[in-house]
């Protein structure tokens, strides 16, 4: 089988024609600040991914899903960055919606329909701090949260239609307990700041600016308790969280050192050794990621032992991407290096995926722990 054919046929069965668009434009255009791809994926359907079709989505598993991030990684690595925010934050709400049984099916049919786009504000980007540590802060008044602070970078900056963002809401009282919370903000109220922020060419399409909120009025129904600050509950739900982004980021990395991998294929650069070598790490790290999402599929509750597995496959895809991409570029050879800025792009693109959280070296004393028998839990 061709390289990369089921991960292509996926996509277009469940995007038709998205490939095609995107493939008409060259690499540097779709990695560019305007970017046409983010509205591209939306016009083709593409934020319904993970809706299920109960609710007018598309409905795709998790095996497909990864399989779509691979694919479009391959072709617009800026994309694949930018909607895996977005797909993480509606398989959430899903996973809210089969345990709450509350109104989140009305927002997720609204995804499908109207087509909206997700931005995640819960991850900061602050080097060293953890991801319930969010800069965000919220105080109750009137029946409202009034929510100030900012996440540097947020991707879909530009055009996120409702903001997930993690809170720390202010008890008010001096001897309270502030209250760590989810909050669900409509990019269109008053108080909210788009400002540049990502200075690199490398993966600029994804629109990563900051995000700024002052004293942005959001309705309590739509802030989701979840513990107090200082030891915020690690639930079922945040999990489930945690466990759709590592294995989304990771397959689209995947594909972005795909396409350089490809490139090398077609090149019949290096030898025979060499090109199965590059292929190897690849196809086995997905492998590895597609084994975890069947057990999603499967019925497998998105425990913190299913976390810890996914991020032990992340670790590890990034040191056979980093193998992969290095092989590729050294048997592709000097001249394809110079003749064409898309090697040396997709070479350093590929080596982001050790920037998103939680970054190994905080994620590892809780890993060799758990292996050892304790409970997991990222911090």
């Amino acid at each position: 089988m061709e390289f990369m054919t089921e991960e292509r046929h996926t996509l277009r069965a469940l995007l038709p024609g998205l490939d095609e668009e995107l493939a008409a434009f060259p690499l540097e255009v779709l990695e560019s600040r305007d970017s046409p791809a983010i509205e591209l994926f939306r016009a083709g359907g593409g934020p319904g991914l993970l809706v299920p079709q109960e609710h007018r989505g598309i409905g795709a598993s998790a095996c497909a899903a990864l399989q779509v991030q691979r694919a479009i990684g391959s072709i617009a690595p800026s994309l694949g960055v930018a909607t895996t925010m977005h797909h993480f934050s509606v398989a959430t709400l899903v996973e809210s919606w089969r345990h709450e049984r509350r109104h989140e099916w009305m927002l997720l049919q609204a995804i499908a329909e109207r087509r909206l786009l997700l931005a995640s504000g819960f991850a900061e980007g602050t080097h060293g701090q953890g991801v319930f540590r969010p800069t965000m802060r919220g105080r109750r008044s009137n029946g409202v949260v009034l929510i100030n602070g900012s996440k540097r970078p947020c991707s879909l900056a530009r055009s996120m239609d409702i903001l997930t963002a993690s809170v720390i809401i202010e008890s008010g009282q001096a001897d309270g307990t502030d209250e760590f919370a989810i909050a669900l903000v409509s990019a269109h109220l008053p108080g909210i700041e788009i400002a540049p922020f990502w200075a690199t060419p490398l993966l600029a399409g994804a629109q990563s600016d900051a995000v700024t909120l002052r004293d942005v009025a959001v309705e309590e129904e739509l802030v989701l308790e979840l513990g107090s600050a200082e030891q915020p509950a690690f639930d079922s739900l945040q999990a489930a969280g945690f466990l759709w982004f590592e294995l989304l980021i990771t397959a689209t990395y995947v594909g972005i050192a795909s396409a350089l991998v490809e490139r090398l294929l077609r090149s019949g650069g290096g030898d025979a050794s060499a090109r199965i070598g590059a292929v190897a790490e690849l196809e086995s790290s997905m492998a590895a990621l597609e084994g975890i999402a069947r057990q999603i599929d499967n019925g497998a509750v998105a425990q913190a032992d299913l976390l810890s597995k996914a991020l032990l496959c992340r670790y590890s895809t990034q040191d056979a991407i980093d193998r992969a991409t290095a092989l590729a570029v050294e048997h592709l050879g000097g001249m394809a290096f110079i003749g064409s800025s898309d090697i040396g792009y997709l070479s350093a693109a590929s080596r982001a995926l050790a920037f998103h959280p939680p970054a190994r070296a905080r994620a590892g004393a809780a890993l060799d722990a758990s292996l050892r028998g304790a409970p997991f839990a990222i911090t």
